[in-house]
């Protein structure tokens, strides 16, 4: 990813960070909001870090996916979201004030200072989710991209945690699996084609689907 000076126009989003107190309140609410819809199963919690930097690579099936992790999830998380989501004022101030940090993949050089703001967020020892394919695939595995994951190892050594997500349909509320599987450490010495094909396989595999 080359992340060269820019030369578009400067992207007029505000800086991502997360609010504390929004955030502990839409957690209570969205628990209190998808109960009766979903029953929630999480496996392979003690594969995350207690006090210290982390990524999770992510399946990526539906919408819910987001809230979901988040409440599987002990620790508050960031998210890498497609820049799509920030374009109303409202949606901006929302997905930043729960993690949200935007990102263009097309023209990744507008997302040049959210990017190093992902950065200092690990170096400060937060968790960050990037969800590899880039948007949904229902019930299959998309192919996996490598560009967010190539900028972060070029620059850090931390932990990438594979998580596979699985719907369940029931007769009265929808079953969700989260597996979190077991922590793999990456930095600039290892490639991150390689390293994302690795991670992908296993995101299969905690999903229950196929890689074909």
């Amino acid at each position: 990813m080359n992340l060269s000076p820019l030369r578009q126009k400067p992207d007029r989003q505000h800086p991502p960070g997360r609010r504390e107190g929004f955030f502990r309140v839409f957690r209570y609410l969205t628990r209190l909001l998808l109960w009766p819809f979903y029953r929630l199963e999480t496996r392979g919690v003690q594969h995350l870090p207690e006090d210290s930097a982390f990524i999770l690579l992510v399946k990526h099936q539906r919408w819910e996916d987001i809230p979901l992790l988040g409440l599987a999830t002990p620790r508050p998380l960031y998210y890498i979201a497609k820049t799509e989501l920030f374009k109303n004022a409202v949606s901006n101030w929302f997905i930043s004030a729960l993690g949200g940090i935007p990102l263009n993949r097309q023209r990744p050089l507008e997302s040049r200072r959210f990017l190093q703001a992902a950065i200092a967020f690990l170096q400060k020892g937060e968790g960050i989710v990037i969800f590899p394919e880039g948007t949904y695939y229902r019930d299959k595995m998309g192919p996996g991209q490598a560009g967010m994951v190539k900028f972060v190892l070029s620059r850090l050594e931390l932990p990438l945690i594979p998580v596979g997500i699985a719907y369940i349909a029931g007769s009265r509320r929808t079953g969700v699996r989260i597996n979190f599987g077991k922590a793999y450490l990456a930095g600039p010495s290892l490639a991150a084609d390689a390293v994302v094909n690795r991670m992908m396989t296993e995101i299969a595999a905690l999903s229950g689907l196929s890689t074909d």
